[in-house]
């Protein structure tokens, strides 16, 4: 893991399309309802068994909630031998606080935004 980045930080990368994959790692049901525009979900538990499906990344920023768990999930990532070469960040703040300054995108499964939400693992 190379540390963490701002959420002003992820919104210019974003802004500016630059070569960043963004690695939600809610569950699917969080992130149907909200997420970061361009953003791919990879919830925590699967992510063991998914992580070389971001072999071929430069940079990789993991987001959740808070910004804690994806402290987790962007050390498991930068240890992976397939992500070695790749910049890998935790953003700080979390969704929280990039949702509160920039807004996210809301999600386009209706049926998911009114199914009772699953026990967070975190």
């Amino acid at each position: 893991m190379d540390g963490e980045i701002s959420t002003e930080e992820v919104k210019q990368l974003l802004d500016e399309d630059a070569d960043v994959r963004v690695v939600d790692i809610r569950d699917e049901h969080s992130f149907a309802h909200s997420q970061i525009p361009g953003s791919e979900n990879l919830p925590f538990q699967e992510l063991s068994a998914r992580i070389e499906d971001l072999e071929d990344a430069d940079h990789v920023v993991t987001v959740c909630p808070h910004g804690k768990a994806s402290v987790q999930a962007a050390q498991l990532i930068g240890s992976y031998e397939g992500t070695a070469d790749a910049r890998v960040e935790s953003m700080a703040g979390g969704l929280e606080e990039y949702g509160m300054k920039y807004g996210l995108a809301r999600g386009e499964d209706d049926d998911a935004a009114d199914a009772e939400p699953p026990e967070s693992p975190f």
